[in-house]
């Protein structure tokens, strides 16, 4: 059997890999620290098998700073950390497919690499703007602890890793392209083929943002830069304009897999279609039937009812070749006006258009989305007319978002949760749509002020303020329409970023020696519950943490479910061959056991066979 890692993937490996299937000949090998051969690239012969398309010497167009590099190498550096589950902190546990997760962002990424591989379909995020008062998160590859704690930064009691980056900083967007850098990367592979990300950003860091999104996503893979009027009002007080406005940058993974859905239509929007002819297949409007240029196939007469000829404009054709307008003509979806005698133009009829929504423009006013001292108020108002929190996005902006590309199933992420608006807005969607979709949370728990309302209310951190603002938001959804949300998920399950839930000698037995074995007889951490390791095995395995499970005893022994045996689990010591065999004939595709949970090595080995006879598809491994 083999050994788990609990240890997020390598993804330089993986990218490795990758290279391997391409160009299988550039694979050679070398050793790493402890001489162990692994696979490596030899460039030259990459670069040999790319060589018409090298870029050389210094003229290559590129986007760099200082730092770049370390943000990539620290993007693809595995860690060894894992999320601990607090059902005490949740809402329906049991039921619940949302996840809250408090923790560094970058860290909480690298953890969800497998479990949600391909699996989000879009992600919004609001991260730190950089306007010279922002604390951003200062990365390990920046400064070291000492030197960040002698710095202007502070850590939170995990040690976690926040500064705010002045524009005096030498590094002022250096640091912040580092940060967002590293983090794109990895939310990128998390977004499925037809997935998409929004992002909001202001004046100060757009252009970099959008350079970087270039990079990350491609650049043929960008949608829109959205214009959102936040403001409705200009500050007088400001010497040269009154900045009313912030950007969305929204990248699609593959703009050739993504589909916008439009906007829903609105009464007023349908309410300018008209019915004039009484076509019995409803209200209509209509459009232009000539376009330029000209396209040959497409220029002829046609005769209108009243017997007028007309051509299409001089130098222009019409939209339609003949055979489709004769096709369109006989199906009473030509309209010459009223009088028979007007230029002809194209029926659609509303029924048809309702089908898909109003394709969305790039400048969204407030008038449809909300501005901030909307989104103010209305967190405001949820916490009983109190201000807790700064600047969150209104609930109607990040529906838009969510409902321009994500279907009644998908999953939604936000690793700059702040306040849990993008929660908010997943539930109320639903709320209206009859929707299922899933949100992922991830916040830093930053400290509030401590002379803060929040603070002084009992709101610690942000993350008290996140899971506050979700119970309170489902349960006023549920209030307002008691009727149309009795199935709807209001709940979240709660992790917690924290170090693995292994013993540190259990990574590097080339550090021990004899003396030490018999400490060795327990690798797991002495705080560490069986829904710790549980969800630490899921990590490692790659499966959703928010599938339902169940706990049972077996002849004495807790025995752990999984999804309907997606991993069977049993961490108990010494457990009975019958056990082992009662979980082998429930052929689960994965089982999971403490490696002391059996006495000697040939206990363990007849583990293994008790599967090869009863369940020889189950993977088998010991932690």
């Amino acid at each position: 059997m083999d050994k788990m890692k609990f240890e997020s993937p390598n993804l330089t490996d993986k990218n490795i890999e990758k290279l391997a299937a391409l160009f299988p000949n550039c694979i050679t090998e070398t050793a790493d620290e402890n001489g162990k051969l692994k696979k490596a690239i030899n460039f030259e012969m990459l670069r040999a098998m790319l060589s018409e398309d090298i870029a050389e010497g210094d003229e290559a167009y590129e986007f760099t700073w200082v730092g770049k590099k370390a943000a990539i190498a620290e993007a693809n550096k595995p860690i060894r950390k894992t999320l601990r589950p607090c059902k005490e902190e949740s809402v329906n546990w049991d039921t619940t497919e949302n996840l809250y997760i408090e923790g560094d962002n970058l860290e909480v990424l690298k953890l969800l690499q497998e479990s949600y591989l391909g699996k989000v379909k879009m992600i919004y995020i609001d991260p730190p703007y950089n306007t010279g008062n922002d604390f951003i998160y200062r990365d390990e590859f920046v400064m070291s602890k000492q030197e960040y704690t002698e710095g202007i930064g502070q850590f939170d009691e995990d040690g976690s890793r926040l500064f705010r980056n002045t524009d005096s900083n030498g590094r002022f967007h250096s640091d912040w392209c580092s940060m967002i850098y590293s983090r794109l990367m990895l939310a990128r592979n998390l977004l499925s083929e037809d997935g998409v990300i929004f992002i909001s950003i202001d004046d100060n860091e757009q252009e970099n943002l959008k350079k970087i999104c270039d990079e990350v996503f491609g650049g043929n893979n960008f949608v829109a830069q959205v214009i959102w009027e936040r403001a409705f009002a200009p500050v007088n007080l400001m010497k040269h304009f009154s900045f009313s406005h912030d950007y969305i940058l929204c990248y699609a993974n593959n703009i050739d897999s993504a589909i916008c859905k439009g906007i829903p239509r609105s009464e007023e929007t349908d309410s300018r279609y008209a019915n004039p002819d009484n076509d019995p297949r409803g209200v209509w409007s209509s459009s232009d039937i000539s376009v330029g240029p000209a396209i040959e196939a497409n220029i002829y007469p046609i005769t209108t009812p009243s017997g007028r000829v007309v051509e299409p404009p001089a130098g222009r054709s019409w939209r339609l070749s003949k055979n489709a307008f004769l096709e369109r003509l006989r199906d009473n979806r030509i309209w010459f006006g009223a009088d028979g005698n007007g230029v002809p133009r194209i029926k659609r009829f509303l029924t048809d258009l309702r089908k898909t929504g109003v394709t969305p423009m790039t400048i969204w006013k407030y008038t449809e989305v909300g501005h901030s001292q909307d989104a103010t108020k209305a967190l405001a108002k949820i916490f009983d007319g109190k201000k807790y929190f700064d600047y969150p996005k209104p609930v109607e902006l990040i529906k838009r978002c969510i409902s321009l590309y994500t279907n009644p199933d998908d999953i939604i992420l936000d690793f700059f949760s702040g306040s849990a608006t993008t929660a908010h807005a997943v539930m109320q969607l639903n709320a209206e749509d009859g929707g299922y979709r899933k949100f992922i949370m991830v916040q830093l728990p930053e400290e509030t002020d401590k002379n803060s309302e929040a603070y002084k209310a009992g709101y610690k951190n942000i993350c008290v303020i996140g899971k506050e603002r979700i119970r309170r938001a489902g349960a006023k959804i549920r209030e307002e329409s008691p009727l149309t949300t009795q199935e709807l998920d209001t709940g979240f399950r709660v992790f917690k970023l924290d170090d693995t839930n292994m013993e540190d000698v259990y990574y590097t037995p080339a550090e021990t020696d004899q003396t030490l074995l018999a400490d060795l007889e327990n690798n797991i951490k002495p705080d560490r519950t069986d829904l710790d390791l549980l969800f630490g095995c899921l990590l490692e395995w790659g499966l959703p943490l928010s599938m339902p499970y169940k706990s049972e005893q077996i002849e004495g022994v807790t025995v752990h479910t999984y999804n309907d045996g997606d991993l069977i689990a049993c961490f108990d010591k010494s457990i009975p061959e019958s056990v082992i065999k009662t979980i082998a004939k429930r052929k689960p595709l994965r089982a999971v056991f403490r490696d002391d949970s059996f006495t000697d090595s040939p206990s363990k080995i007849n583990v293994g066979e008790i599967f090869k006879m009863l369940s020889p598809d189950t993977a088998v491994r010991v932690i």
